[in-house]
């Protein structure tokens, strides 16, 4: 390429003279520099692995021919190793990273002659300190590695459980979900196969879980439904409560008011009737109603959160419930009746002394009155409002003109 550039140049020097010469020289120079940029490769790609330094150590004695080291000789190699791993700690502690993971490594190096099992713990805890340290170089080297071993073992038909299981460990501990996810369904497929319940709840807490942290969220809904189903059959009424829990997070999150509603429902009726949590949960089971436009069992879940807030005297859940039920009506052309809500939620909100919430319901009750033409009634509650306002000396400019716009259209 540069050969082509300087025998067009060439034949343009005649016509140039010197100064053509010298704009010919600076252009190739430029050209050269250009495209040596453009070929210089990434300062990762000149990283040796750590991993793959196969410079015999002193601490490893040479393996005997069946490939395995005696007892005694794994014992004194993971003695040594600890001493590695404690030389590295200190190293880390004194914000020497660097040093660290250079005997990190070492001592991972060291961990293949103790078996994938034992090599593996170490790789995801050393992992999991690369991740804190955003090292992203050394996170993908221990990734792979991790990937690697997994390969080797299933071409040997080595993909034992207590693998599997220190494998999904590491995968979650360099924050590594889609493969951590494909080796918890394994460990799943084998715990069924064997009929261990208990091993497989663990597990399907740790798939719904890690669906949750990579927001997979029908996933981690379909594992709690099953969870849940469990814990219904054995009446373990303690972990039916959280998955039910965690089922309505999910079902919120990903805006199915139709599988939240069913779940608040079956958590309503699971709770004692006086707990604390139910009146929230009650105007949240509103809220879904609302959503699919059935404002009859709206309405009737909001009166239940309030008497049930007012007797636990939970003033904020009882004013809140009767802020959605008069605002409920109101949407429904039904005005009277969100009057009436309204005359009791300021009874509520001088009960615990909520200056500002009698503020705005005192608005609130205005701009209806306003709507039906009822100004005397309009002009007393702005007033009201304006006299709260002062107090607080807050929007007091806006209850003026509601003042003003009463009076100007009752003259009208």
């Amino acid at each position: 390429m540069t050969k082509v550039i300087l025998n067009s140049l060439q034949l343009k020097l005649l016509n140039w003279g010197k100064a053509g010469l010298w704009i010919a020289t600076f252009l190739l120079c430029f050209s050269s520099v250009t495209l040596a940029a453009q070929e210089k490769p990434k300062p990762e790609e000149f990283k040796v692995n750590p991993l793959e330094i196969t410079k015999p150590d002193p601490l490893l004695p040479r393996l005997p021919k069946r490939g395995t080291l005696s007892p005694e000789a794994q014992s004194r190699l993971r003695t040594a190793i600890d001493e590695l791993d404690a030389q590295a700690v200190a190293l880390y502690q004194e914000k020497k990273v660097d040093e660290a993971f250079d005997v990190w490594y070492r001592g991972l190096r060291l961990r293949r002659a103790l078996g994938r099992v034992e090599e593996v713990q170490a790789l995801g805890r050393v992992g999991e300190i690369a991740w804190q340290n955003t090292r992203k170089f050394d996170t993908q080297v221990i990734t792979r590695r991790l990937q690697e071993i997994q390969k080797e073992a299933e071409d040997q038909k080595a993909l034992n459980l207590e693998l599997l299981r220190t494998l999904g460990q590491a995968y979650q501990q360099v924050r590594f979900p889609e493969p951590a996810v494909k080796v918890y369904q394994q460990i799943l497929a084998q715990e069924r196969q064997q009929g261990d319940t208990q091993a497989q709840e663990t597990t399907l807490k740790t798939l719904a879980q890690l669906n949750m942290d990579w927001f997979n969220y029908p996933q981690a809904a379909a594992i709690y439904e099953e969870l849940l189903t469990q814990a219904q059959s054995r009446g373990d009424r303690v972990n039916e409560l959280a998955y039910l829990e965690q089922l309505v997070y999910i079902y919120n999150k990903s805006q199915q008011p139709e599988n939240a509603l069913r779940m608040k429902q079956k958590l309503a009726v699971t709770y004692p009737p006086t707990d604390p949590r139910v009146p929230a949960l009650k105007i949240a089971i509103a809220t879904d109603y609302e959503a699919l436009n059935q404002p009859d069992p709206a309405s009737q879940n909001y009166q239940d959160a309030y008497k049930l807030a007012w007797a636990l005297r939970q003033w904020a859940y009882a004013s809140e419930a009767l802020q959605k039920l008069a605002a409920l009506y109101h949407s429904h052309n039904q005005s009277d009746s969100a009057l009436q809500v309204y005359d009791v939620l300021l009874k509520t909100q001088q009960q615990s002394y909520n200056f500002y919430g009698l503020m705005n319901t005192y608005d609130k009750m205005g701009q209806i009155y306003l709507e039906q033409k009822k100004y005397s009634q309009a002009l007393d509650v702005f007033q009201r409002g304006m006299q709260l306002a002062k107090s607080l000396q807050y929007q007091e400019n806006y209850f003026a003109e509601q003042i003003e716009r009463v009076s100007r259209q009752s003259s009208q």
